[in-house]
């Protein structure tokens, strides 16, 4: 590994992000921006992003989400707090929003407001929903996943079921980073920034495409997940020796016959009835059983290095916990140090990407509240006392509020 004098310049150096963001959207977007080297100072009322004193499910998104990232508060609630906003944006390259229809322009915030002081200006907006009848409406991850064919999918029949994570909210960031990778190439040609929207019913949709096509190519409509016609018979999680669970699939003939002669089940390969995948597909109610029969006496330990080996595709059951001790996210620096706002230190999962062969780790821990105010409206030509105005650090002073608890959050 090189040394940190010695890495070259990351590819987003010397571009400025401001993130007026909160939860996960428009987080994610300014995360991976954050990752890839730019400078990204995200603007926080003065009691700090609600994410921050989320709990339940909720507990992981601030620190995962906001690592690499500059912490300035203001308050939106004053012309002055607005203004301030406004200066700062003028120096950006970059304004990312997530709040809901309408409430950026009633602030003054908007692109076509921002866009007059700084025409470079590439501001991406993350909503429920692009240009349409919808755009109106507020939406959630488990909104869009019921809207748009994901849920019904997910779940068995008559119990539509939301994936276990925030799928579309990460995505629907991921898709807003996209957009601004492609606008600020196309800014050096032009010297115009774009205003550039991401939307979670949009993003979801895109994942449930393949089961519309399925639909359109077939005739038929798809069956939710628990009950779909596989394309391959072997494609299922078993129970082994211990009580064990384990996802093995067979795709292609080669996996399948080395499946068989792993499991010492000669007969199911000289079977007729199983001579290729769509014959096995046929025969998958009674194939399944046949293997799950003995799958039962046999153990992971056992089996894991022998399907590598063989190259069979397999999964043990893993739950999230696990993965602070997966040897390949350890071996691999798929997990790198971070230090949070209190002092303390995670480990956490990186870009799934890596550049010359190097992954991209934390360059900044998570922010404090305000951390970063002073230094970052300085720059702008404020005074001290101007900062602690604007920042609303005067009335918390006079209030006995510390920052950490309450919430006054633009949206």
């Amino acid at each position: 590994m090189t040394t940190a004098s010695a890495s070259p310049p990351m590819p987003l150096a010397g571009i400025r992000v401001v993130e007026l963001s909160h939860m996960v959207m428009g987080p994610t977007c300014g995360m991976i921006l954050g990752d890839l080297g730019a400078e990204v100072i995200k603007v926080e009322p003065p009691r700090g992003d609600s994410t921050r004193r989320l709990i339940g499910t909720g507990a992981g998104f601030f620190r995962t989400f906001n690592r690499n990232k500059k912490s300035v508060t203001l308050d939106l609630d004053t012309e002055a707090g607005r203004d301030a906003l406004r200066k700062l944006a003028d120096t950006a390259d970059v304004f990312v929003e997530n709040f809901k229809p309408g409430r950026m322009a009633s602030l003054g915030l908007d692109y076509a407001a921002l866009k007059a002081r700084n025409p470079k200006l590439i501001y991406v907006s993350h909503k429920g929903f692009l240009a349409g009848p919808y755009e109106h409406r507020l939406a959630l991850d488990e909104v869009v996943q019921m809207m748009a064919g994901l849920a019904y999918m997910t779940g068995p029949a008559g119990r539509p079921l939301r994936a276990g994570s925030s799928v579309n909210d990460i995505m629907g960031g991921m898709f807003g980073a996209i957009g601004v990778l492609a606008a600020l190439h196309e800014r050096h040609a032009t010297g115009r920034g774009k205003d550039v929207q991401s939307a979670l019913f949009e993003n979801c949709v895109l994942l449930s495409a393949q089961h519309m096509q399925q639909y359109a190519a077939t005739g038929a409509a798809p069956a939710p997940m628990p009950e779909r016609i596989s394309a391959w018979a072997v494609y299922d999680v078993f129970t082994l020796a211990r009580g064990e669970q384990m996802f093995i699939a067979a795709t292609g003939d080669a996996q399948w016959r080395a499946l068989c002669t792993l499991l010492d089940r000669p007969d199911l390969l000289a079977d007729p009835r199983l001579a290729g995948n769509n014959d096995r597909v046929r025969a998958r109610s009674w194939l399944l059983a046949e293997l799950a029969t003995t799958l039962a006496t046999r153990e992971a330990a056992e089996l894991a290095p022998l399907f590598e080996r063989h190259h069979v595709p397999f999964a043990a059951i893993t739950k999230p916990e696990e993965l602070f001790d997966d040897p390949h996210l350890i071996e691999s620096g798929g997990l790198a140090p971070l230090q949070l706002d209190d002092g303390s230190e995670t480990r956490m999962p990186l870009l799934p990407l890596a550049l010359d062969g190097e992954r991209l780790p934390p360059r900044l821990p998570i922010a404090k509240i305000g951390e970063h105010t002073h230094d970052v409206l300085r720059g702008l030509g404020y005074s001290d006392e101007q900062i602690d105005a604007l920042s609303g650090a005067t009335n918390e002073a006079a209030n006995g509020m510390d920052g950490t608890d309450g919430t006054r959050h633009a949206s």
